[in-house]
């Protein structure tokens, strides 16, 4: 059998034996990979930070929660006398609603140029000989 993957596995040009080695170099750089640790790529490292700004920010938020006040339910907050309520978006009592467009508005045609009153210089091709 293992003959048989041997000769399955060999590399043209070099000995029978060559193309199990590199497979079993393959196995061991996979197996390799598997079982590192992640902090030698610095993984872990970076996850700490991470995980520790992720802490000081929940705090930042749980605090700033208990500051704020107790939202009022179903009333609007007292406003000055400046303030003026938008007018009511719709039609007005009594006035039918107008109905919707089904086309787009046509933009006005476009204006071009006067060309009548251009003063560009007359070229005249080929030169005359002098």
């Amino acid at each position: 059998m293992l003959q048989e993957l041997a000769t399955a596995l060999t590399v043209p040009g070099l000995p029978e034996w060559s193309g199990l080695v590199a497979l079993v170099l393959l196995l061991l750089v996979a197996l390799a990979y598997l079982l590192m640790p992640f902090s030698v790529f610095g993984v872990k490292g970076r996850l700490e930070a991470i995980e520790a700004q992720l802490d000081e920010i929940q705090t930042e938020i749980r605090s700033l929660a208990l500051r704020l006040p107790e939202p009022s339910r179903g009333r609007r907050p007292p406003v000055g006398d400046d303030w003026a309520d938008p007018p009511p978006a719709g039609p007005r009592r009594g006035e039918p609603e107008p109905a919707p467009r089904t086309t787009p508005p046509v933009p006005p045609p476009a204006a071009w140029p006067d060309r009548s009153g251009r003063s560009e210089p007359r070229i005249e091709w080929p030169r005359p000989p002098r």
